[in-house]
């Protein structure tokens, strides 16, 4: 059959039926609706295309062939599996076909609980439903009350705001007939964001945000039916699915008692067997040895074990094959990981500039005991990782995956057997409180008090570690924030000491969640430790947790086990807060491509999906329109390839190609209508093509223009990339997010853009276009037409500004500039964010100055012939100071204040210095190092100056201000080189 490429599936198979009428046998082919297609996609796997509105052309089939196929009974259940599928970008049919029992039972449980979860949602009133899915932006009540220009008192919660809007209307719209109580809601005029709780109207981040702009904060009241119509179609679609009537399977049946063994019990030494290693990547005529070494963290337990020497080919068998470990099986900890390197042991005769005389193959790791606490036992075959990290602890890699490499067809293959011991698993002991007595107690005090000042990279010795351990009842009681440091003074190879940790957990004061969330990263892997951490996350607001989501998502590659309580702490927070949810799933959903998380990430974002099946179609839309843009962006790389080679007009025909593309129906309408990625509460209603285009990068991102959906005739821009990885774009902005709200909280806001940028898949992401705002190298060059002497006019920023703000306005914005240039000097100092130009340094026509691109933070800096090309701690030119002084000379009363500012910035950063190692410990622990490293985080530690007084610190801050005052003019000439690069290139 001939059909249209844009057709939908529905379309193809009615097209099918029609053809079929005029053939025999017709009338036994039956009813439409109890047949299905069935294609092989670009997996090269059978896929049912239960989903029947998706197009031809974004299924694309491998073949131009589909299979009709019977369908079996439950359409609803096989329906939601195909768009769950689709929607997580890993077919369910591939999770069924694991055979791992872990992987059954943790989505067997899920199941469940997402099936309760979607009967609660059922009984949840109009009003509950509203606060879970749109609820607004708040911002702390700390900080200096902003009221100017609001017509309310600042007291004003919604519901009052409503009740006087409401009563003026009805003085001209016959009041004897309206009654107006609870017919109405608040909306943000521009998003789908309810102001619907009892809040001061200051609280609300919206309100707040257009008062400090000078501006009129418009709101929409929207008739309650309509918010009901909204609330009766999610329950709609929850009901075609789930009946209220729980379908869960009975209870297995009890396994046969029998007496078990406990680990606690067992004395011997713990032992494993080598039964062979296959295609092993080595010279025919090198030794192949395994080294062997039992983890609990970073922590080695023992000395490793060492295989004797193997030759041959690329199969190996090992003489002696048992590894026997110096650790009793009675002191493995729950959490001990089991870490391999095979490795060459080279003819000395061949060695090179190196000292040692092997070199590394395969690692690869797994856990000692099972996700159920039992002692592994039998065989087991272990597919290794080829790629090693930088910095290896004799070759072994304990902070790699324990998950095995999913290509085993060329991977380096372990076979190891575990000795057989009858269900040996752990056993809960309860100790006695011990109270030690002590030598000195009032030495040792003083001494704990100055160990517990210290920054968290500080390494504690023996001496301080055992000092700690026998004062933990004291750290208890005045150090409880020390947590973390006991906790690595614990001597996790004897169980004594781990049953004492395990009563004293239980009776350990709450941390902050901000405390709370160092007991996260791969130095603590303890079930318990990690439970008490995610107890005290649970005290975070919605608003908290989302500004910490991009480490707790990362942190769930270091969790062995799927089910785990971090797991569950996540999936019930994203299920209350959809904003949650919506950011849960794109982090998850964007690195579902790597090996080691993939299966890991594809079931908690099955788990995500069945607990909130209405935000399904959301999601799917959200994914369609970014497949839509990936295929454009492919498009105008090959359009401007081939029109390099013939020499013809590149951009004039690449784009007149992109807009034909995105009019064509198959486009217009799957980019349409849209809960935007970057924020999930704006509508994008459809693309205004006319004003689209690409940038002329070597990735040609594409510079999306968007209608607003809610407010006819504004518009948004959005910039798709594919091709860059946006990941460390993500965590700087994460982290200026997280800068302004501590400035806030200490009543200072400095007016950061921390625009929106968020990660979509495999080097692919988007980034929010901030409205009104332009390079400070377009605006030099507006003011002269050499692009070189453009950065050496000092008057073009501040006229730039005084074209488009008078009077008290461009007052106004000049103090928006001093503050937003104070904030963002002090960040990118902090940072070490580098390769500052003229081009990625903007400036809004308010006043606001942001960065912009930040591939290079924390002292990675590009560098030319060898030599690094920052010469200045931040920013500062010359044009910059004569905006903050108004234009005049000298430095003035101004400029006082804005250094005043920055000074100030700077220590409220440092009081929060160990939040900030934190987040980028966990980024790193959570084996990123792509984005994060040890020195990088040292270079963190240095330019907070922790371990400094304050004093020493300030004094350390300002010589670096003066440096960068001194070396603006060295800064000019380098954004002159930019400009000069910028148009060779062009």
């Amino acid at each position: 059959m001939v059909v249209p490429r844009e057709a939908t599936i529905q379309h193809i198979k009615l097209l099918l039926w029609k053809q079929a009428q005029s053939h025999p046998l017709f009338s036994s082919l039956g009813e439409m609706e109890s047949h299905m297609f069935e294609c092989v996609n670009q997996a090269a796997v059978h896929e049912e295309l239960e989903d029947e509105t998706r197009r031809l052309c974004d299924v694309r089939p491998f073949l131009p062939v589909l299979k009709l196929v019977t369908r079996s009974c439950g359409r609803a259940e096989r329906l939601l599996d195909s768009k769950i599928g689709v929607l997580i970008g890993k077919g369910l049919h591939e999770l069924d076909a694991i055979n791992d029992q872990e992987v059954k039972d943790f989505r067997s449980k899920m199941f469940r609980l997402s099936e309760e979860r979607m009967q609660q949602v059922q009984m949840m009133t109009c009003t509950e439903w509203l606060q879970a899915c749109f609820s607004p932006q708040l911002e702390p009540l700390a900080g200096t009350a902003i009221t100017d220009g609001l017509k309310v008192p600042s007291s004003c919660i919604p519901s009052d705001l409503m009740e006087l809007a409401v009563k003026k209307w009805l003085t001209t719209h016959a009041p004897e007939e309206e009654v107006w109580l609870g017919q109405y809601i608040l909306r943000v005029s521009h998003c789908l964001e309810f102001l619907c709780g009892e809040q001061p109207l200051i609280q609300y981040k919206y309100i707040r945000t257009c008062m400090q702009a000078k501006e009129s904060p418009h709101l929409t009241l929207v008739h309650t039916s309509t918010v009901k119509g909204m609330f009766d179609k999610e329950i709609s679609a929850i009901r075609a699915v789930v009946s209220r009537k729980s379908s869960n399977p009975p209870l297995p049946l009890p396994p046969k008692r029998r007496v078990p063994t406990y680990v606690w019990d067992v004395s011997s030494p713990f032992k494993i067997v080598l039964v062979n290693g296959s295609k092993v990547n080595a010279e025919e005529t090198a030794k192949v040895q395994v080294r062997a070494g039992l983890f609990h963290g970073t922590e080695l337990l023992c000395k490793p074990a060492v295989s004797s020497e193997s030759s041959g080919r690329s199969d190996h068998t090992w003489k002696d094959s048992t590894l026997e470990f110096d650790l009793s099986v009675c002191d493995l900890p729950r959490m001990t990981r089991l870490c391999f390197a095979i490795y060459a042991v080279m003819d000395k005769v061949k060695k090179q500039k190196s000292t040692k005389n092997h070199y590394p193959i395969a690692w690869v790791n797994t856990m000692v005991f099972d996700y159920k606490g039992q002692l592994k036992t039998g065989d087991i075959i272990l597919h290794c990782w080829s790629s090693f990290p930088d910095e290896l602890e004799e070759m072994l890699n304990p902070i790699g995956t324990i998950q095995t490499n999913p290509y085993t067809e060329n991977a380096t293959a372990l076979h190891i057997h575990f000795p057989d011991v009858p269900c040996m698993s752990l056993q809960h002991v309860t100790l006695k409180s011990q109270f030690p007595a002590f030598l000195d107690l009032g030495r040792s005090m003083l001494h704990l008090k100055e160990i517990m000042e210290r920054d968290p990279l500080s390494q504690l010795c023996e001496n301080e570690k055992d000092l700690i351990w026998t004062l933990r009842y004291d750290c208890r009681e005045n150090f409880p924030q020390s947590l973390p440091k006991l906790l690595l003074s614990v001597k996790w190879s004897k169980h004594e000491d781990m049953a004492q940790l395990q009563a004293l957990l239980q009776i350990w004061p709450k941390l902050s969640p901000r405390d709370a969330l160092e007991l996260l990263d791969f130095n603590y892997p303890d079930q318990y430790v990690r439970e008490y951490a995610v107890g005290c996350l649970r005290d975070m607001s919605d608003e908290e947790l989302s500004q910490y989501l991009l480490q707790l998502v990362q942190v769930l590659r270091y969790e062995p086990y799927y089910d785990c309580a971090l797991t569950h702490f996540l999936l019930e927070r994203a299920q209350g807060n959809r904003k949650i949810g919506h950011f849960l799933f794109w982090h998850l959903r964007s690195e579902i491509h790597m090996p080691a998380v993939s299966v890991q990430f594809a079931l908690m974002l099955e788990a995500y999906c069945r607990g909130n099946i209405p935000h399904i179609e959301v999601l799917k839309k959200q994914v369609e329109a970014l497949s839509k843009l990936k295929s454009v962006n492919e498009l105008i790389k090959l359009g401007t390839i081939k029109n390099a080679r013939s020499k013809t007009k590149e951009a004039m025909l690449t784009k007149e190609a992109m807009m034909t593309c995105l009019r064509q129906s198959g486009y217009s309408e799957t980019l349409s209508d849209l809960h935007s990625p970057l924020n999930p509460n704006v509508l994008l209603s459809g693309i205004n093509v006319e004003r689209c285009r690409y940038m002329d990068s070597k990735m040609k991102p594409l510079w999306i223009v968007y209608n607003n959906k809610l407010l006819g005739g504004d518009t948004l821009g959005i910039i798709f990339k594919n091709g860059d990885d946006l990941r460390q774009d993500m965590l700087t902005l994460q982290i200026l997010r997280l800068m302004d709200l501590l400035w806030k909280e200490a009543n200072l806001d400095l007016r950061i853009v921390p625009y929106g940028c968020l990660a979509t898949g495999d080097r692919a992401g988007l980034i929010e276009v901030v409205s009104s705002a332009d390079t400070i190298a377009n605006i030099q060059l507006t003011s002269s037409n050499v692009a070189a002497a453009a950065a050496f006019n000092k008057d073009a920023l501040l006229n730039w500004l005084k074209e488009r703000n008078t009077g008290d306005a461009l007052d106004r914005a000049i103090e928006e500039f001093t503050l937003s240039c104070a904030g963002y000097c002090v960040a990118t100092y902090v940072l070490g964010i580098g390769d500052r130009h003229s081009d990625n340094i903007m400036v809004r026509s308010t006043g606001q100055l942001f960065h912009i691109d930040f591939g290079h933070i924390l002292g990675n800096f590009k560098s030319k012939f060898g030599i690094k090309r920052e010469r200045v701690p931040f920013i500062l030119t010359h044009d910059f100071i004569h905006v903050i002084q108004q234009g005049k000379t000298g430095y003035t009363e101004k400029f006082g204040s804005f250094r005043q500012y920055c000074e100030e910035a700077y220590l409220v950063l440092r009081k929060n210095g160990n939040l900030f190692i934190t987040l980028f410990a966990l980024m790193l622990t959570a084996g990123l190092p792509e984005l994060t490293s040890v020195k990088d985080i040292q270079y963190l530690k240095d330019s907070l100056a922790l371990g400094k007084t304050d004093e020493d610190a300030l004094k350390q801050f300002r010589q670096k201000f003066d440096e960068a005052l001194r070396e603006s003019w060295t800064t000019k000439v380098n954004w002159m080189a930019h400009n000069v690069a910028k148009d060779n290139r062009s």
